[in-house]
């Protein structure tokens, strides 16, 4: 356990205050040498006077201990630098305490003996004399010290005091009384003279230290001060106030007029003498009134300054330089990136929102602008491939391309991604013509070779044209506009410009107003599964229904599924209608006879966003249908995208039981290569190889050469399309093919029709179309 012991008196005033009282210890040897002389004599002549032995050993121990302070003092004085610890210090007080207690009690002793051992008066009166006068000297020597003050008087008093009361005489001791008093005033003197200069030494040394302490934090602050009194006259400035203005460092100022301080600014080279004569005017101007806001001043190497004005409550003003130059860079830079593309250094969509609302406030009558909404064709492929490092030096080549086919008073902008908008202006009564002319050269210039780090690539544009006014007043329309005609020229194939037309936006309103038509049809549950059997071609029976899904709408009446089932996919609502599909074929397909499955066609969004396996184990589990009576229908685009992640997931489904069907082969990129790379049970072949199959020999070896390639491959086969009998009695004799679906044998039916026609085959009921197939197998 640690003591926590008081601090001593010494160590409660500052180091070097405290090492101040001890060096004036030993300040003045002189007055020291002088008493010492003094005292020494003075003993020797009551010596000689009274011829008492002891008196002179007296007189020779004064002259010995005053030499030894004196050494003791020229000790202290010769050291090659003052006490720099408080113990340091605290050493030489108390050396001299001892000598300076030591000699005051040889001469308390010199005056006891002077009256005890002799009865001269002459004696008796010198000796009391200089102890007196020595003590009195004390209180203006040693008061600085409370010890020392206590140490002598003890050692003076009690000897006096002592020597009078011995000499029993009415006046010694009436003398003796007095002398309590004595040496009591000189302990309070002494401390009152302790307190008055400690207190003055003390408020002069935190005054001293607040100033140097006020004079780091002026010449250490970021911004220039200075002051000025009501006079208008300097009064102080910090280091930095020089600095930023470039004048001399450390010049005295003081009482320079505010004028003659602009001059001495312009003398400096710092400020342009056009700088100064703008800034001077409304800076004695501030000083006379001060003013709130601030006033700038640029120096002559770029720098920008700002100087602020605050008043004093007793007149005059202080004045705040502030070095601004980071602070605007900065926001310059901000305000580049609010409004300019970090990668391409192009205007980006605000910028270019506010330069059009501005160039459309003023255009003249009968002016014009066009806008061509600019967008990459095959730039996802260059990120895919090459990775997006390169996708961006693409993207500053074709920034640059831009603005070198534009004109100076043309604006080049880019929105984010891979699109770029064109503001152009246009010549009066050639406004086709300019728009024309620019979007051709912009498809032109950007379909030309790039070579990027050593890589050849090639993408092209497509454009879209709107022009103001005529085909809107705002930025907002007339960029929706060119919106709508850049996804019409995408639509015509890529690599065309287009213009804005009115059907556009009636189709752009159509289509919008499907959106929402979905969305509610989705929430309303309107849509419906409609069932196309597969018939076996050996038994002429229906062996699978595959399921299609129909919306019967309130108003329009059934909706084609070629018009709202890719709208649904690019909303990514075909995710939540899939999983429908699937639940509700399954509910359905529990309901039939037992050796009939049902075939559902899966999106290549729902591939990708959910999860295909957990969706169809939860629709065989609400329904109870064993997983073989489930068959899943994919198409080549769904095995073009994300090969191996499909490949996993066609596989687990496998494993489950469900069997796995290749929708309309033949079309879009087949490659022959699915069928061996992925876990396939069907192979359903596209109604386009029936085309004139009954005549053309090319078209009916090309169909059986892929059916018996399925067979071989360990597929089931089935032809898609199948209309007329000739057809069906050329499918009949290829055995290679086990399955057939088309109009022939039935459209797409609902559920309660579908459950009639499974339950009539079921008690022998067949089809014109169905016995015909017995009737040829049979033959």
């Amino acid at each position: 356990m640690r003591l926590h012991l008081p601090r001593p008196s010494h160590e409660k005033l500052p180091l070097d205050i405290y090492v101040s009282t001890v060096e004036a210890l030993y300040s003045d040897a002189r007055s020291l040498y002088a008493g010492s002389i003094s005292a020494s004599v003075a003993a020797l002549v009551t010596w000689w006077k009274t011829g008492e032995t002891s008196l002179l050993w007296c007189g020779v121990l004064l002259a010995l201990i005053g030499l030894a302070r004196g050494r003791d003092m020229r000790g202290f004085a010769q050291q090659p630098a003052k006490p720099g610890t408080y113990e340091e210090a605290r050493r030489w007080e108390v050396r001299y305490t001892i000598a300076s207690a030591a000699y005051v009690a040889v001469l308390g002793i010199w005056c006891f003996l002077t009256f005890v051992r002799t009865a001269d008066a002459i004696a008796h009166l010198l000796s009391f004399s200089v102890v007196l006068a020595y003590m009195v000297g004390t209180t203006g020597r040693n008061f600085s010290s409370d010890q020392i003050v206590v140490t002598q008087t003890i050692c003076a008093a009690v000897p006096m005091i002592s020597a009078l009361l011995l000499q029993y005489n009415g006046y010694y001791a009436f003398l003796a009384a007095l002398l309590v008093p004595f040496f009591l005033s000189i302990r309070t003197i002494s401390a009152r003279l302790r307190g008055v200069l400690m207190n003055a030494v003390v408020a002069s040394h935190d005054i001293k230290l607040l100033a140097v302490q006020f004079d780091t934090a002026l010449n250490n602050m970021p911004h220039g001060l200075c002051m000025f009194d009501e006079r208008q006259k300097f009064v102080v400035a910090n280091s930095r106030f020089d600095e930023l203005l470039g004048l001399p460092q450390g010049e005295e100022r003081r009482g320079m007029p505010a004028h003659e301080l602009m001059l001495e600014c312009l003398r400096s080279g710092r400020m342009s003498p056009p700088a100064v004569g703008r800034f001077a005017p409304n800076f004695l101007a501030a000083l006379a009134a001060p003013r709130h806001d601030p006033i700038p001043l640029d120096r002559a190497d770029g720098r920008m300054l700002e100087v602020a004005f605050q008043p004093m409550e007793t007149g005059g003003c202080v004045v705040l330089i502030e070095d601004i130059t980071e602070r605007r860079t900065a926001e310059a830079k901000i305000e580049h990136l609010a409004r300019y593309d970090a990668l391409t250094g192009l205007p980006n969509r605000t910028s270019f929102t506010e330069h059009f609302e501005a160039a459309l406030a003023n255009i003249k009558p009968g002016a014009a602008r066009a806008i061509l909404f600019i967008d990459l064709d095959d730039f996802k492929q260059v990120n895919d491939t090459l990775g997006h490092s390169f996708g961006d030096a693409l993207l500053c080549e074709v920034a640059e391309r831009l603005r070198n086919s534009v004109r100076d008073m043309d604006l080049v902008a880019r929105f984010g991604g891979d699109e770029f908008v064109v503001l152009q202006t246009l010549r009066r009564g050639k406004e086709t013509k300019d728009a024309a002319a620019l979007a051709g050269r912009i498809i032109e210039t950007l379909s030309r070779i790039y070579d990027i780090e050593g890589h050849q690539i090639v993408v092209g544009a497509s454009v879209g044209i709107s022009l103001a006014p005529q085909d809107g007043y705002n930025v907002d329309h007339l960029l929706k506009n060119a919106d709508m005609a850049l996804y019409r020229a995408k639509a015509d194939g890529r690599g065309v410009w287009r213009f804005f037309e009115r059907d556009m936006d009636v189709k752009a309103q159509a289509r919008r107003t499907l959106e929402l038509d979905i969305r509610d049809a989705v929430a309303r549950e309107e849509f419906e599964l409609h069932y196309q059997p597969l018939i076996n071609l050996r038994t002429g029976r229906t062996t699978t229904c595959e399921a299609l899904l129909r919306w019967p709408h309130p108003t329009r009446g059934m909706v084609s599924p070629g018009e709202f089932i890719p709208v649904a996919e690019e909303m990514g609502l075909i995710v939540d209608i899939g999983a429908w599909v699937v639940r509700e074929a399954c509910r359905e397909c529990a309901r039939w006879p037992s050796d009939v499955s049902v075939a559902v066609n899966l999106s290549p969004l729902q591939f990708r966003r959910a999860n295909v396996e957990a969706m169809v184990r939860d629709a065989l589990t609400a329904s109870g249908l064993p997983p073989h009576r489930l068959e899943i229908e994919i198409t080549e685009t769904v095995l073009l995208q994300d090969t191996a992640a499909t490949r996993r997931t066609l596989r687990r489904l496998r494993n489950l039981g469900v069997r796995i069907a290749l929708d309309d082969f033949g079309t879009g990129y087949s490659s022959l290569s699915y069928l061996q790379a992925f876990p396939l049970n069907k192979v359903k072949i596209d109604r386009s190889f029936l085309l004139g199959v009954e005549a053309d020999r090319r078209a009916m070896k090309l169909l059986r050469g892929v059916a018996r390639l399925s067979v071989e491959l360990g597929m089931s086969v089935v032809v898609e399309g199948v209309e007329t009998q000739e057809q069906l009695a050329f499918l009949v004799s290829e055995k290679s093919v086990s399955e057939v679906q088309g109009f022939l044998f039935s459209p797409a039916i609902r559920s309660a029709d579908i459950r009639k026609r499974l339950v009539g085959e079921s008690e022998g009921t067949l089809s014109v179309p169905h016995a015909a197939i017995l009737k040829a197998n049979a033959a």
